[in-house]
């Protein structure tokens, strides 16, 4: 791991940011004591899409009774 100064940062942070990104953490140093560790994200998972349920939907069979007249008959 690289170890650096605050002040390193400070003076070159798009740098260490982009090389934290593509390598290994670095170490960041105040008075040659650790404080802090620069990291990059892992890469994003892929998320598997939703399957189209469309057609499926489309081929479930039509309610042809009104909701009304169902629950009076149930009522009676």
């Amino acid at each position: 791991m690289k170890e650096i100064s605050i002040e390193e940062l400070k003076r070159n942070a798009g740098q260490w940011v982009k090389l934290a990104a593509s390598r290994e953490p670095i170490i960041i140093t105040d008075d040659g004591k650790p404080v802090a560790t620069l990291n990059g994200l892992a890469p994003p998972r892929t998320r598997r899409r939703l399957p189209d349920r469309e057609d499926e939907i489309r081929k479930r069979s039509q309610i042809t009774v009104d909701s009304a007249d169902y629950l009076s008959e149930m009522r009676d």
